[in-house]
């Protein structure tokens, strides 16, 4: 289990409590999981999107190895051809040993939660030898004064601590949801060095003498309706307005107008505001942003008065990494219910052999030579390389692979982007060698 606690603050702590009053309803949005007016998603044209799944057989031809090539000891990388429901497919195929010495899986990522790279860039930042894009993520706004964040709409776990947790599923971004899944689902790899695909649900809360506020959120670019949630130093510069935006079941309800905003230095309120802020946050600096009925609560911690903060995911099982991605094979078997429409370029990643095995899948689309696959078909092609559990990540334009040799001072972009160049996002996946 991942906890962070922060109920004892050190000197020069500060804390940031913000709390909002949802502001009148405007307009009517469409339902989670279809395409608004500001796009389908980081990975998904507004066409691709859709509500339901038609029943029919899924195939997917298994793959064709064109070439192997072993970057280090315990990683390989394959290039394959296969084909689907649009056409002809070319995918790239990363498989790890994590029992072999000096290997490991770990989060790739900018360095702010709100702030966007491509995997290359962050790939050679962190020295990993090969890396795929990851979670879907906030990447467009429609709200005047509003900026899209860039940060991903799942949980994070970086190094064994919790960075962020989920948005709620109707403010998510991407395809809509298979039945029986959620946006706080994760693939990850635990302190066993085994990959499992968990479900990260975040518990804290705020105390202050005989008051407690359950916490909700944490670095979140959108939080619960009526809940608090809290931002740290990991947060970045953008404002934090977004977060008191949207509602759970609609994405682009309006923003919260009634909001209060509280400093906590040292376990110690210092400061009551009615305006939500922007800046970098301080390390030793936690903001609290909350929304509703969390307002009036929020404000009864008046200067001088002593606040804790405590939370942690629960059911993390040890993972010491973990990124969002929804599930799509479970015990070998693709899920009930995923959408077999829309072929595009994917990215999916998957563990095997107990856990002991972990697969990063690409595969290009919107080309003559590579048309792409549907979620269903992409779920078909995790199990034909070998995975028994894996979850869909972010994909379209954000679908980048990159890998070097041990000897090369550099990523190299491997499949081809259907941008045409990398697109900078909110983070990835990455292997590593040595120390």
């Amino acid at each position: 289990m991942v906890t962070r606690i922060a109920a004892v603050l050190a000197a020069g702590t500060t804390i940031v409590l913000v709390a909002a009053v949802p502001g009148a309803a405007a307009g009517s949005p469409p339902r989670p999981g279809r395409p608004g007016p500001d796009g389908a998603g980081s990975g998904e044209r507004p066409e691709r999107r859709s509500g339901g799944a038609p029943a029919g057989p899924v195939v997917v031809a298994p793959p064709r190895y064109t070439s192997t090539t072993r970057l280090a000891p315990g990683v390989v990388f394959k290039t394959f051809e296969t084909s689907g429901s649009g056409g002809p497919v070319l995918g790239d195929l990363l498989e790890v040993d994590l029992r072999a010495p000096g290997v490991r899986v770990g989060l790739l990522r900018p360095p702010a939660v709100a702030s966007r790279r491509t995997v290359s860039r962050m790939a050679d930042a962190q020295h990993a030898l090969a890396g795929v894009n990851g979670d879907f993520f906030n990447i467009s706004e429609t709200r005047p004064g509003v900026p899209a964040t860039g940060a991903a709409s799942g949980p994070e776990i970086d190094d064994g601590e919790p960075r962020k947790a989920a948005v709620p599923d109707g403010q998510r971004f991407g395809p809509a949801l298979p039945p029986g899944t959620s946006g706080e689902d994760v693939i990850g790899v635990g302190a066993d060095r085994r990959g499992r695909v968990a479900r990260l649900r975040l518990s804290g809360t705020i105390s202050a003498g005989d008051t407690t506020i359950p916490l909700r959120g944490l670095n979140q670019y959108a939080l619960p309706d009526d809940a608090a949630g809290a931002f740290t130093s990991a947060w970045g510069t953008v404002s934090r307005r977004r977060a008191v935006c949207g509602s759970d079941t609609r994405r682009d309800d309006p923003c919260d107008t009634d909001t209060a905003e509280v400093t906590v230095r040292s376990g110690v309120v210092v400061k009551v505001s009615d305006t939500v802020g922007e800046g970098a946050i301080p390390d030793g600096t936690t903001v609290l942003v909350g929304r509703g009925k969390a307002a009036g609560r929020l404000r009864e911690l008046a200067e001088g008065r002593r606040v804790g903060v405590r939370y942690r995911f629960t059911k993390a099982e040890g993972l010491r990494f973990a990124v969002g991605g929804f599930a799509i094979l479970r015990g070998g078997e693709p899920l009930d219910g995923l959408d077999p429409r829309g072929p595009a370029p994917r990215t999916a990643a998957g563990v095997g052999d107990g856990g002991r095995r972990f697969y990063l899948l690409v595969v290009d689309g919107r080309s003559a030579k590579s048309r792409g696959l549907t979620v269903a078909e992409m779920a078909g092609l995790l199990e034909e390389t070998g995975s028994d559990d894996g979850v869909n990540l972010d994909g379209g334009g954000s679908t980048t692979f990159a890998a070097r040799r041990q000897e090369e001072p550099a990523v190299t972009v491997r499949n081809a982007p259907s941008d045409g160049s990398e697109r900078a996002v909110a983070n990835g996946i990455g292997v590593f060698t040595g120390s």
